[in-house]
């Protein structure tokens, strides 16, 4: 844990006490901080209570005596109405913050100078993340991984010299992280996403813009330059004079890091030079992939990490589960877990790696459905459409994509396995990328994930993928 001695003395109110949220409880109370704990679900407050923590509604209690009001990152700050605390502490005068911004002040205060590497970006945030934290595991670094990926930031050890901080940040926790100032900062993309928490695009991307924009001087801001929103920022930065290393893995840079043939290479004064292979990583397959893992080596450059110690860790990352994950094999069938493509650009990432796909996807869908993934059809040998979704993506396969409604995953998974076995295509691929939220039948993608590759796995003659 990470006690936060910032607010020693002072009186803080906590809204949200999810696993963030009570992480944060916590780490103030170690600090010195008095807490007051307010939420909106009584199993929650009976929680917190439980654990020994004040609770009230903070709607009848006086702000004139907090220092800071500290919200669970899945509270509404903005859109798309602020949440009724975030009123609260504004009218009096009362900063809203996150659990990361604790954890920023306690880093400038206490080991200013110990590694902190922050990856955003709409896609791929989480495996970047995986992979940047093994890498630094493999080069000898004591790592603490954590934020959006699942640890609370709080709840792991406390910055120190040698010690690295690999945190996965949601649009959301950037919002609530005012003085955001990474080592390393990481934008990996922007595509429309969230825009009911953020009203527009262009203010999505701003908030997005703050991570590598806020960059501590002397650190390296990485920015993805394959989008629009992405290269406009990449621009920026320079005429600000922050450092900035542009990453693309559709064309050459003159002075970047780019992906060429499976080979990331490193362009600067019109020298270029090989960095590592990804050719035969499977856990790196596909285009978005050599994206994240573009990323990741400039961060381990950016480090100071050696070209032998990254191409170990390259060839070496297990990958993340839920994403690309390879569940198991049998026969000429390999089972791919992606369950974490919860929308259309994720899963055509998805999609864009494999030829020969009996694809099984649906849940709750998003704005624009599957209609952007019109140009991956013919890789589409069936479709197997679950949930909510289903009538509305059958609407839009058509004629053009055989495809049945199984409605639940236990049973897409086993027509699909079935029907790709017998396929005798030699590289068939039964692949669960739902371009779907899993709120309709799974409380989230991880449970819902976590099914898949139990039924994979109870699937006779199916082995590990090695």
């Amino acid at each position: 844990m990470i006690p936060v001695t910032s607010f020693a003395g002072k009186t803080v109110a906590v809204f949200g006490l999810g696993g963030s949220g009570l992480a944060s409880c916590h780490a103030l109370k170690a600090g010195g901080a008095e807490v007051i704990a307010g939420d909106d679900g009584a199993d929650n407050l009976a929680k917190a209570a439980q654990e020994g923590f004040i609770t009230a509604d903070l709607r009848t209690m006086s702000w004139a005596n907090f220092a800071a009001l500290v919200l669970a990152p899945g509270v509404p700050l903005t859109h798309p109405v602020p949440h009724w605390s975030v009123l609260k502490a504004r009218d009096a005068g009362v900063e809203v913050i996150g659990d990361i911004e604790l954890f920023c002040r306690e880093r400038r205060r206490h080991a200013p100078d110990a590694p902190f590497v922050a990856t955003t970006g709409t896609n791929g945030k989480s495996t970047t993340t995986a992979l940047i934290a093994h890498l630094t595991k493999v080069a000898g670094y004591d790592t603490q991984m954590g934020g959006n990926i699942g640890t609370a930031i709080l709840s792991l050890e406390p910055p120190r010299r040698g010690r690295v901080h690999v945190i996965e940040m949601s649009s959301y926790q950037i919002d609530l992280t005012p003085s955001l100032d990474p080592s390393v900062g990481i934008l990996l993309n922007v595509s429309e996403d969230h825009i009911d928490r953020h009203g527009t695009i262009e203010h999505y991307a701003a908030v997005k813009e703050r991570l590598v924009a806020g960059v501590q001087a002397g650190g390296t801001s990485i920015v993805g330059v394959d989008d629009g929103w992405c290269r406009n920022i990449a621009d920026r930065l320079d005429r600000a004079g922050r450092k900035v290393e542009r990453i693309s893995v559709k064309n050459p840079l003159a002075s970047g890091i780019y992906v060429e043939h499976g080979t990331i290479v490193r362009a600067s004064g019109g020298a270029r030079s090989e960095v590592a292979m990804l050719g035969g990583i499977g856990s790196l397959r596909g285009l978005h992939n050599a994206q994240n893992a573009a990323c990741a080596a400039a961060a381990a450059l950016a480090m100071g990490i050696s070209l032998d110690v990254l191409q170990n860790g390259l060839r070496s990352f297990p990958g993340l589960a839920h994403r690309m994950e390879q569940v198991g094999r049998r026969g000429n069938v390999l089972f791919v877990n992606d369950s974490k493509g919860t929308n259309a650009d994720a899963t055509a990432h998805a999609l864009s790696s494999f030829t020969d796909i009996f694809w099984i996807a649906g849940g709750k869908a998003k704005a624009g459905g599957i209609t952007s993934l019109t140009s991956f059809f013919p890789r589409i040998r069936k479709a197997y459409l679950i949930g909510e979704a289903a009538q509305e993506f059958s609407g839009t396969l058509g004629s053009e994509v055989p495809h049945e409604i199984s409605q639940t995953l236990d049973l897409a998974v086993e027509h699909a396995a079935r029907e790709a076995e017998a396929s005798g295509i030699t590289d068939a691929v039964v692949l669960l990328s739902p371009a779907c939220a899993s709120f309709d039948q799974y409380r989230n993608f991880e449970i819902r994930g976590t099914r898949f590759r139990e039924l994979v796995q109870a699937l006779p003659g199916v082995k590990p993928v090695v």
